[in-house]
């Protein structure tokens, strides 16, 4: 059975396994190369970007993740911290994968303090308004001509695709009671999941304040 893989090196990896496994997928925690094997798509989980990197270059999972990906083997999602790591430029700092033709800045929407949680339209992923955690949010400042723009908030883009399915979200949907995102990142990846009305995440999110979006 074909898995989906989570980086689990450091950041949001058992939120992530939780969402997945409510939608009956297989799922694989990627620490070694070897654990990229088969995998139609890693996720990129959030965390600290800067730490995510450095641990990449250490285990030499960056050079095999980014081979695989020019091969066309996987596809890749990354949440918060893992956009930062797909973006082709990071403002202020050398990028870490540059797999995405898009440019970020590190948390844009403020401190950990500035966290919230809101609802927004994404008619690409759902029908229905999608829940949405934004922790130390970065901000996409350019999008590449081939990159798909999913979500904007206040003029600010927060979700991308490629036209192969390559996703990078600057929130945490591993967060939220939804599941949509999750499904739509494995319909990419060609995997069939249960239908939408099958399955509901039950893990809490986090919802530090809300605010309508």
């Amino acid at each position: 059975m074909a898995a989906i893989g989570i980086l689990a090196l450091q950041g949001g990896v058992i939120e992530h396994r939780h969402h997945l496994q409510a939608l009956g997928l297989a799922v694989r925690e990627v620490r070694q190369v070897a654990d990229l094997a088969g995998l139609r798509g890693p996720i990129l989980p959030g965390g600290e970007s800067t730490c995510l990197g450095r641990l990449l270059r250490l285990t030499g999972l960056g050079e095999a993740i980014v081979a695989a990906w020019r091969e066309g083997g996987l596809r890749l999602w990354g949440t918060c911290a893992g956009a930062i790591l797909m973006a082709a430029e990071v403002e202020g700092e050398d990028p870490h994968l540059g797999l995405m033709d898009m440019a970020i800045r590190r948390n844009a929407f403020g401190s950990q303090l500035d966290s919230f949680r809101c609802h927004a339209q994404v008619p690409a992923v759902s029908a229905e308004p999608v829940p949405l955690v934004f922790i130390r949010a970065p901000q996409i400042l350019r999008v590449g001509p081939d990159l798909r723009v999913l979500l904007s908030l206040d003029g600010y883009v927060a979700a991308v695709e490629s036209p192969a399915g390559d996703l990078a979200t600057v929130f945490h949907p591993e967060l939220a009671e939804s599941l949509a995102f999750h499904r739509h990142f494995a319909e990419r990846c060609g995997l069939e999941v249960a239908p939408p009305t099958a399955v509901t995440a039950t893990r809490p999110f986090l919802a530090p304040q809300t605010r309508l979006c």
